[in-house]
């Protein structure tokens, strides 16, 4: 898979992210390109578990009739914490990702 594959299947938020901190961090080497893309990956990811969370609820049964977490929390803190590795990595901070609402 390429990148130009890749980058198409983002959410219009994460192409417009990854679009405006690569012009503005001037993000040109390799790197620094995957670890973007992951970032924008994980902006994705967080955003679908939150809505499943917000469709289905935080709490779900189990087989045994108890509430547990949603495993979409799971995959919610995963995705929050893959998101702020990156922007660690590339240096960036939560100011960075203004325009992509509540990300972290």
């Amino acid at each position: 898979m390429t990148k130009k594959q890749t980058l198409d299947q983002l959410s219009p938020e994460a192409k417009s992210l990854h679009a405006r901190l690569q012009k503005e961090w001037r993000i040109v080497d390799a790197a620094g390109s995957i670890t973007l893309l992951t970032l924008v990956q994980s902006l994705d990811r967080l955003r679908e578990a939150q809505r499943i969370l917000k469709a289905d609820g935080i709490l779900s049964i189990d087989r045994w009739g108890q509430k547990k977490a949603h495993p979409a929390s799971t995959i919610e803190r995963e995705a929050r914490a893959g998101l702020l590795a990156c922007l660690k990595a590339l240096s960036l901070d939560l100011e960075s990702l203004d325009g992509a609402d509540d990300a972290a």
